[in-house]
């Protein structure tokens, strides 16, 4: 693998990708509002190894524990991972230490990958491109929050089903664009 870019450069490309892609395209329609008032953490994990991300994780989850200003974090491991079907294969790893934590209920991982696929699709399938981000992302939610936000929101279990349409209506050559141009 070639040189990693730097912390700084990982976060502006993940920050554009949300700001294009998640917001830009409302794939997430309760991400502007905390973007708008800057409570999203972005968080670049130097971890190298399984056992060295979930210290992290660890860590980040204490962090959003004592720090109500923080609504959100996205732990961005660039080093690890890589792998879509490791990383699928890690999320356990990652409930487990929620659940371990006792903060089960509390807060939720949500999965972003590079090459993410849904069960039951094929990989070139686009509506994978709804959970496809630059770099691995654990995509730390609070439960509290993440419920108020469902139950304001007029037909919130439509969600997927508007994502699917528009990710079809737009096409995969369009999306691998717009997640390449995250890197500029």
């Amino acid at each position: 693998m070639g040189h990693q870019p730097s912390e700084i450069a990982i976060i502006n490309t993940v920050q554009r990708w949300v700001e294009t892609f998640v917001v830009g395209l409302n794939v997430c329609p309760f991400a502007k509002r905390e973007v708008v008032k800057n409570r999203v953490r972005y968080c670049v994990s130097q971890a190298n190894t399984r056992e060295l991300l979930t210290a992290d994780l660890e860590r980040e989850l204490n962090r959003l524990k004592e720090n109500d200003a923080i609504e959100t974090s996205l732990l961005i491991h660039p080093s690890v991972l890589q792998d879509f079907y490791d990383y699928n294969d890690y999320l356990h790893t990652a409930n487990t230490l929620v659940r371990n934590m006792s903060l089960d209920g509390v807060f939720q991982v949500a999965s972003f990958h590079p090459n993410f696929q849904f069960a039951g699709t094929e990989a070139a399938d686009v509506e994978n491109y709804t959970n496809r981000s630059p770099y691995p992302i654990l995509h730390l939610l609070r439960e509290k929050s993440l419920t108020v936000a469902i139950d304001a929101y007029p037909d919130a279990d439509d969600i997927p089903n508007k994502n699917i349409k528009l990710m079809n209506e737009l096409g995969g050559e369009y999306l691998q664009n717009i997640l390449k141009q995250c890197f500029n």
